[in-house]
């Protein structure tokens, strides 16, 4: 979206004012266009009054520490007084460029202000103190929010847990996961999946497995990320019960993305000669109005055809025609066809 394109616009609505420049700004910021929203808003911004809203909604889209201290400054200039968004945005990005100073300078003059830092405040500034390999000063600051009368939430606890799980401190990791359960929070999707992310790296199918139990048990259910972090790794380790029974919990309770894991699940299947199974995986996936991949097509009818299972092929041709696209069997497929990548993480 151009300055051109705002004109455009401005001609079609009859009211155009700060608000409406505003939106526009906001969807520009969304879409990470912040050079075009830094363009449009110096060309636009004689013709419209910005006001505090203009200035978060800009502030919060910059990564940049000196693009940010620029339109805060010309915010200054132009009289309007920040709030605690103001203040969260610049402090998020010092924090993630590691600039902590900046970021406690900031807290200083919110206090000054007598404007009290929140729970985005201080998550913000755990985030950082992790990425200069302070985890320790993070932990500390939960106690202190309490201090000060705010009080962490599931991710506050989060920020802390992914220190830990970055310095390789799990014990540490599994102690904050307790503390918040014991204070009545739990943990969510994203807690499970800093865990997660770290035995897949380990390659610690154990400690995977277990996780996952504990985190069915405790009624949480898994997300796309979740999944993939799972299935790859039973992929790795020829796991087919424990692959088939993460995908019966999918399609059982619902979650996950079924295109993205059923990739990797119908390669294990194909790989492991589990014909049966893959039918049956790739029906249910149909059932639940998801198009499995032509890849996973091909290589499941490929498989069929050395089987001999014409009734099965035909079934499969007519359940993929409901999408739109029926693919004849290639006489032959190279190993380039059935080995397609999975999305990465």
């Amino acid at each position: 979206m151009t300055v051109e394109s705002f004109w455009k616009f401005k001609r079609l609505v009859p009211v155009f004012d700060t608000s409406c420049f505003n939106a526009l700004l906001r969807t520009l910021c969304q879409e990470k266009s912040m050079s075009d929203a830094r363009n449009v808003y110096h060309h636009l911004k004689k013709g419209f009054r910005p006001n505090l809203q203009t200035f978060n909604i800009l502030l919060s889209g910059w990564k940049s520490s000196e693009e940010a201290e620029l339109f805060y400054d010309e915010m200054k200039e132009m009289g309007v007084k920040p709030d605690i968004v103001t203040y969260n945005s610049l402090i998020d990005v010092f924090c993630k460029g590691r600039e902590l100073e900046k970021a406690y300078g900031v807290v200083a003059k919110m206090r000054e202000e007598d404007i009290s830092p929140d729970v985005i405040t201080y998550t913000s500034i755990i985030g950082g103190l992790g990425l200069v390999g302070q985890p320790d000063k993070a932990r500390d600051l939960l106690k202190e929010m309490k201090e000060h009368g705010c009080y962490p939430d599931v991710a506050a606890y989060n920020a802390v847990i992914r220190n830990y799980c970055i310095a390789k401190r799990l014990d540490a990791a599994y102690s904050l996961m307790a503390e918040m359960e014991s204070k009545g929070m739990s943990p969510n999707a994203t807690s499970y999946n800093l865990f997660f992310r770290v035995f897949y790296w380990s390659n610690d199918l154990r400690n995977s497995w277990d996780f996952y139990g504990r985190m069915m048990d405790a009624g949480c259910l898994p997300n796309t990320q979740s999944c993939m972090f799972l299935i790859k790794l039973f992929k790795r380790h020829e796991k087919v019960e424990m692959a088939l029974q993460l995908w019966n919990d999918m399609v059982e309770k619902g979650f996950g993305s079924y295109i993205l894991v059923s990739d990797v699940l119908l390669d294990l299947l194909c790989d492991m000669g589990k014909l049966v199974e893959a039918e049956k995986c790739f029906l249910q996936m149909v059932e639940k109005g998801h198009k499995p991949s032509n890849v996973s097509f091909r290589r499941i009818k490929v498989l069929m055809e050395l089987a001999n299972k014409h009734d099965a092929i035909r079934n499969l041709s007519e359940k993929m025609a409901i999408f739109g696209s029926s693919i004849r069997a290639p006489e032959s497929m190279d190993e380039k066809d059935c080995s397609d990548p999975v999305p990465s993480l």
